[in-house]
């Protein structure tokens, strides 16, 4: 240390200090600080990343859409299921009615297909219900509930004319839905209960055409889009003014 401090030079500046020295105690104590803040930096970064992989991701930028055991289901997958179950929890009593109060063979067939087809229908959509964990409703709509009234006050013929447009038009509107469902759900139990209710629907459509009341010029159109309609807003019956 003594030839270190021996030499000065011009205003007794000393010649052969070490470098570190002639930086000001402030300046270090800042180096060193910065220095463990970009140390700890490097530790924390990698585990919090590898904690953001570990993150489940959403299954959709759309908040309808959640994931279940059987594959995503969106609202209008949902809307599916409502609709088969108040399909169900009307028609059934209305293919009681026809055949109590039908006054042609081919009105009491149609009643009877209803019947059975929508008593398998239901126990279907109940099971889908339980796998996609969704409820369902357990009473017709009001609107639905209206056609039975309907039915139910119509006697002879104008029963059986009444019976066979009403039916027939809600089924060709839940006959469009239907398609438009099965070709874009990702979702097996949905593709299942579709592929069944389409079959079920299909074989009613005919039955009910079978008695040649049928006024197709006053059938309601199918909806157009992608888009399924509401359950809450099923079709009118045919010449209805809505």
């Amino acid at each position: 240390m003594s030839s270190l401090r021996k030499k000065r030079g011009p205003g007794g500046a000393a010649y052969g200090l070490p470098l570190v020295s002639r930086v000001p105690r402030s300046s270090a104590t800042v180096l060193i600080i910065v220095a463990m803040i970009l140390t700890a930096a490097a530790l924390v970064y990698p585990v919090a990343k590898s904690a953001g992989a570990y993150r489940s991701a959403p299954v959709s930028d759309d908040q309808e859409v959640v994931q279940t055991p059987t594959g995503p289901l969106t609202a209008v997958d949902r809307d599916l299921v409502k609709r088969v179950r108040l399909a169900g929890l009307w028609e059934i009593p209305a293919g009681r009615m026809a055949l109590a109060k039908g006054t042609t063979p081919e009105v009491k067939v149609a009643g009877q297909h209803l019947i059975d087809g929508h008593t398998d229908l239901d126990r279907a959509v109940l099971t889908a219900a339980q796998t996609l964990n969704q409820s369902v409703p357990t009473e017709p709509s009001a609107q639905q509930q209206g056609w039975l009234r309907q039915l139910e006050a119509a006697q002879g013929p104008e029963f059986d004319e009444l019976f066979a447009n009403i039916l027939r038009s809600a089924h060709g509107q839940v006959f469009a839905v239907l398609g438009q469902v099965r070709a874009s759900t990702q979702n097996a139990t949905i593709r299942d209960l579709a592929s069944m209710a389409n079959i079920t629907v299909l074989d009613h459509m005919n039955v009910l055409e079978d008695t040649r009341l049928v006024k197709f010029d006053k059938l309601n159109p199918p909806p157009s889009g992608s888009a399924a309609p509401s359950a809450s807003r099923p079709p009118a019956p045919a010449g209805s003014t809505r």
